[in-house]
């Protein structure tokens, strides 16, 4: 590993992807802090957050919004709010509402 981390470009991607999910993590944070969220479920809207922080680094437009409603269904049926998952993948991913057919 510390091989890989010698090559200048490298290091430059690891951590301009460290940043950005740093920073992905801080707007989900900001959004559960305005939404009342128990700090005992932030892992788990974190962990919705990192779900759709990869997603979208892999597809966006009607796709990311259908992934990201199953995404949303998932974290449903583990409990977490569906109007709070919304808000993180609206304000802080800017993903729409998925169309239906």
């Amino acid at each position: 590993m510390a091989r890989l981390l010698d090559d200048p470009a490298l290091a430059a991607r690891v951590q301009a992807a460290f940043d950005g999910l740093y920073a992905m993590e801080t707007d989900v944070r900001a959004v559960l802090n305005g939404e009342g969220v128990s700090t005992a479920l932030y892992p788990f809207y974190l962990a919705y957050g990192r779900e759709l922080w990869k997603l979208t680094n892999r597809v966006n437009g009607a796709s990311a919004a259908l992934e990201a409603a199953t995404l949303a269904a998932k974290w449903t049926a583990r409990g977490l709010s569906p109007s709070v998952l919304e808000k993180v993948r609206h304000q802080v991913f800017s993903i729409s509402a998925p169309v239906g057919p």
